[in-house]
């Protein structure tokens, strides 16, 4: 079996393993419909990191003319803190530019303080809090821009 992590794009096949990862990572969790019927959209795209046949982690985007709105991102717990975010979210971005976005959005908790480092790492700038944003529990969100002007990957 493989023991190197890859990045690829998301199968449908992969939408089941999304799921769990999904639901042991959100306190309101996407639902299997919500990520077939993402999926299927064209304005989307979305990766996943795997290890063999095991997805590790998923990240996606929401195309609206030239700007990729970020709705997922979710590494299995016991996989954090190895790189594979930052890996899998370069692979998004660059996609995302190859596709003609020039501006990438995200909201993320105040408190997810290790997801906030990642997105900084990647080039995202904190630009304004959406309060109340999120339930279960109730908390801020961060809202964070990457402009693409002048960036080479």
């Amino acid at each position: 079996m493989n023991n190197e992590y890859s990045v690829r794009r998301m199968e449908e096949k992969d939408v089941e393993q999304i799921v769990a990862i999904e639901k042991d990572t959100f306190s309101q969790p996407w639902s299997e419909v919500d990520f077939r019927k993402a999926w299927k959209d064209s304005h989307n795209i979305y990766f996943v990191v795997e290890k063999g046949r095991e997805i590790i982690g998923y990240c996606g985007l929401w195309s609206v003319v030239d700007e990729g709105q970020i709705t997922n991102v979710a590494i299995r717990k016991d996989a954090r803190g190895q790189g594979l975010a930052t890996k899998m979210m370069t692979a998004l971005l660059e996609e995302g530019i190859k596709e003609g976005l020039t501006a990438f959005t995200l909201e993320v908790r105040v408190g997810n303080h290790s997801a906030r480092s990642v997105y900084k790492k990647l080039g995202f700038e904190e630009a304004g809090v959406r309060p109340n944003f999120y339930d279960h529990p109730k908390e801020d969100a961060v809202i964070m821009w990457k402009y693409m002007k002048n960036v080479e990957y």
